[in-house]
């Protein structure tokens, strides 16, 4: 399998040569007269400076290119936030902080081409529409913690993308494609807003609720960009501080979009609510049943679902049957109608 080595200096690029020079077939050339004219490429490994305006502009300029590439894996120095929004949202489909393990990098390129593992190439309209969204959240968290302009028009693309995946090849690749090449806050975004429009559809909703219902999904967690990763990546209970933390996630991303052009206050009452509950249990504002409209009703059970069932390296990924189970004895907090409307989407779809 050719895979084609890109870093910022000369011992960076020897580095990554020593690394995988003997397990794959490689090339490899400076990111600042990068090209990649090479077709054949199948994995593309990038170590850079990412806080160096010049090798941002370098990768943006390649950036077509690069994305053609199925496997686009990052090592970055900066063990930050930011440093890790920057290298999805310039095209990564993983990252990993230097120094990063061989076995790391080898299993992520080795699965690229483990027919035991996946069995049939998924449909390339989930991966790219999977590439796509998660991009386009990263360039929102990049925003929320720079404190810049979000890219709304950017988001329903990549939320009509999609649903358009969802509905030409259905529900279970698109969870499928998300698992396996996306991770954490990401992979839970992309989750979420698949399991909406898949909810949104089988509800036989119409385009413009699809798009209203998509849209609020890209950006229900949007301030979770203000949360530190170790606390959102915590592999284990949170303690009481952390939980906190983690609960002012929905106002904040309200706060960050508030006033934003383009989004509608149905969209931003579901990015402040969807963590309300019927009984009022929930929170920020601890909302009852009148007071919670629809779409955020949709939302809160699409988001639960997703958060059971996503895919996690430190624990094992529950099964779509007993996350339904879970969403069946939450009696009170969730609309028990459009839970069992959900069935069919948890289950079958």
């Amino acid at each position: 399998m050719p895979i084609h080595l890109v870093a910022d200096t000369p011992s960076r690029l020897s580095d990554l040569r020593g690394l995988l020079g003997q397990t794959f077939e490689v090339t490899s050339e400076l990111l600042a007269a990068a090209r990649l004219r090479d077709g054949d490429v199948e994995a593309l490994v990038v170590s850079a400076d990412l806080r160096l305006v010049d090798n941002i502009a370098a990768l943006k300029g390649i950036s077509t290119r690069l994305k053609r590439i199925p496997r686009r894996i990052f090592i970055i120095d900066q063990r930050t936030r930011l440093a890790t929004v920057q290298a999805y949202a310039l095209g990564a489909t993983d990252a990993f902080f230097s120094p990063v393990k061989p076995s790391q990098i080898l299993a992520r390129l080795v699965d690229i081409e483990a027919p035991s593992i996946v069995p049939e190439e998924l449909p390339s309209s989930a991966t790219e529409a999977a590439s796509a969204g998660a991009a386009s959240i990263a360039a929102m968290f990049s925003a929320v913690i720079n404190g810049s302009a979000i890219d709304v028009a950017d988001a329903r693309r990549a939320g009509a993308g999609i649903a358009d995946s969802i509905a030409e090849n259905g529900l279970s690749d698109w969870l499928t494609t998300v698992r396996r090449h996306h991770e954490g806050t990401y992979q839970h975004c992309l989750l979420v807003t698949g399991l909406a429009v898949d909810f949104g559809m089988s509800l036989g909703m119409g385009k413009p609720d699809i798009e209203r219902l998509h849209s609020a999904a890209m950006f229900h967690d949007i301030g979770k960009a203000t949360i530190p990763l170790a606390v959102l990546d915590k592999p284990g209970r949170l303690d009481d501080a952390e939980r906190t933390l983690i609960e002012t996630h929905p106002g904040a991303g309200h706060d960050a979009l508030k006033g934003t052009p383009g989004i509608s206050a149905e969209v931003l009452d579901a990015v402040r609510h969807h963590h309300e509950y019927l009984d009022g249990s929930g929170y920020p504002d601890g909302l009852c049943a009148e007071s919670i409209p629809d779409i955020v009703r949709i939302l809160t059970i699409s988001d639960i679902f997703a958060a059971l069932i996503e895919h996690r390296t430190y624990k094992p990924t529950m099964s779509r049957d007993k996350a339904y189970e879970i969403l069946l004895d939450m009696k009170g907090k969730l609309e028990r109608p459009l839970v069992m409307a959900f069935r069919d989407v948890a289950l079958n779809r």
